[in-house]
């Protein structure tokens, strides 16, 4: 990279809002063909930073510089206009539209004729590596095909600077490699690219230079290559918080959850059913279940949590027996718990303060008596899991909605593993989650194992599910691969399974 000229910079950035400083003195440059990392902790002030640049928020004072004028970004359509480009981490996509109709919406006016639209997707997309079909409806897309439509949006302008928030979370190993090749090619022919991720490995591979946040303000840049994957993330979280473990692979005991030859039909237009799941999880040990979002995992979720009951009883077998028939209450009275994917709005009430929602899961374990709830006892419950799990949070009357999702989330683990649940099934236990969070949430889920419990873990998060499983497979189009002992599977092998290749000979292939 030889331009000296910044195509983007950001000059002294402030934004308030009641009760937080999201962004304070905030100073970033960004180069034409650079690569650059965003860093930092949840709440340390990046989805402000990047709506900011992208004109969803405007900032309260400081100055943005483009291609060295000053300006004042009002809107996304501007922003776009002016050639810079968003993929958010959520996508915002209509499943019955094509990807032609999809696209054309997101880009309204700056669409240009859309007769031609469709041969110039098919021409950008193949170009850079990231072939799709116009005419195709979204729904019948992978996660990684679906995340192509969405940066493919953004090549279709004349794009200058694209903002990727944490665009590896939902794709498998190859698609992340594939994904890699097309954000170097982008930056060799000029594009800058700002990168947002908590895989650190990722960030040291990839990027030419990082920024990082820590409450709001800059508390450091670096060159990733020149940098460890652990000095990074000291640079986000502090010398003071463990940022890494290596954990004992276990073998576990006695069998407590048994899926035999489970069949599920969805009857949601867009789900996968379930097609001959057999699984057993001893106590224990901790299974993982690798795999691109959209493959039954959401299916699989209701049946172990009781919230779709199974054609067969039988099919889901406790210690005590068949299951399948039982309702979720009845399921956790025979010593199960359960994290849900969605934070808020399952996982927790936003507008229920942190007592409530500790009561909305704990009520089974003595937090009523005679049908009255003990106001004592459900207070001195949530206050117990804000103390062990560090949540950060004024006190136990704040709204689940207050806390950033990585506090919310060791609130929602804590609650759940605080009950000494003899099956706990968690679904991406750290969707989202900084590495400090993570690393508190994998600590308490492996010291749970080690207190004998059954854990079952489903994520698209290939590197946590090797970090803490002791076995491993993978969930595809509703069937489950074959598991192995984690320490005798490979990255690769897991990322061919969650493409659908399960044995010997197709993987070779």
């Amino acid at each position: 990279m030889t331009a000296t000229t910044a195509r983007l910079e950001l000059q002294g950035i402030r934004k308030q809002y009641p009760g937080t400083l999201a962004n304070d003195d905030i100073h970033l440059s960004i180069l034409p063909g650079e690569i650059h990392a965003l860093l930092g902790e949840n709440g340390a002030g990046k989805s402000t930073l990047m709506k900011i640049i992208y004109g969803v928020v405007k900032p309260d004072t400081g100055a943005m510089i483009w291609e060295g004028n000053p300006i004042q970004i009002r809107d996304p359509a501007q922003a776009r206009s002016l050639g810079i480009g968003m993929v958010f981490q959520h996508f915002s996509l209509f499943e019955t539209l094509t990807v032609s109709e999809n696209i054309a919406l997101a880009l309204g006016d700056q669409a240009g004729d859309i007769k031609t639209l469709p041969e110039r997707i098919s021409t950008i997309s193949k170009r850079y590596g990231m072939a799709l079909e116009p005419h195709r409806p979204v729904h019948s897309l992978s996660i990684g095909e679906r995340q192509r439509v969405e940066i493919v949006r953004c090549l279709v302008q004349d794009i200058k600077l694209l903002i990727l928030d944490e665009p590896t979370s939902v794709l498998t190993p190859q698609e992340v490699k594939t994904l890699f090749v097309t954000l170097r090619q982008l930056a060799s022919e000029g594009c800058s690219i700002l990168f947002i991720s908590h895989k650190l490995y990722e960030v040291k591979e990839l990027c030419h230079k990082a920024t990082i946040l820590r409450g709001g303000r800059v508390s450091g840049e670096c060159t990733p290559a020149d940098e460890s994957t652990l000095s990074m993330a000291k640079m986000m979280v502090g010398d003071e918080t463990p940022v890494s473990n290596t954990y004992e692979k276990k073998q576990g005991g006695e069998v407590f959850l048994t899926l035999h030859q489970l069949n599920q039909i969805s009857h949601d237009p867009f789900g996968t059913s379930l097609k001959n799941i057999s699984l057993q999880v001893r106590s224990g040990e901790i299974v993982g279940i690798a795999g691109v979002a959209g493959n039954g995992q959401e299916e699989l979720l209701a049946a172990l949590s009781g919230e779709t009951l199974t054609p067969t009883a039988d099919s889901i077998r406790f210690p005590t027996g068949a299951v399948g028939s039982l309702n979720p209450t009845e399921r956790r009275q025979l010593g199960m718990a359960f994290v849900p994917e969605d934070r808020l709005g399952r996982g927790a009430v936003p507008d229920m303060t942190l007592t409530e929602n500790g009561l909305l899961t704990g009520f089974l374990h003595g937090l009523v008596k005679g049908g009255m709830v003990l106001s004592g006892k459900t207070k001195h419950f949530a206050e117990q899991i804000i103390q062990d799990y560090k949540v950060k949070t004024p006190n136990a009357q704040a709204h689940a909605a207050s806390l950033s999702g990585g506090n919310l989330q060791k609130f929602i683990i804590g609650r759940e593993i605080l009950q000494n649940p003899q099956l706990l099934v968690a679904s991406h236990p750290t969707w989202g989650v900084d590495i400090g969070a993570a690393t508190a949430i994998h600590q308490a889920l492996i010291q749970l194992r080690d207190q004998g419990a059954a854990i079952l873990v489903i994520s698209e998060d290939t590197d946590e599910l090797f970090q803490i499983s002791d076995r491993i497979g993978a969930i595809f189009d509703g069937q489950l691969s074959p598991f192995k002992p984690t320490a005798q599977a490979t990255i690769d092998e897991v990322g061919q399974w969650m493409a659908g290749v399960f044995n010997t000979e197709e993987a070779a292939a």
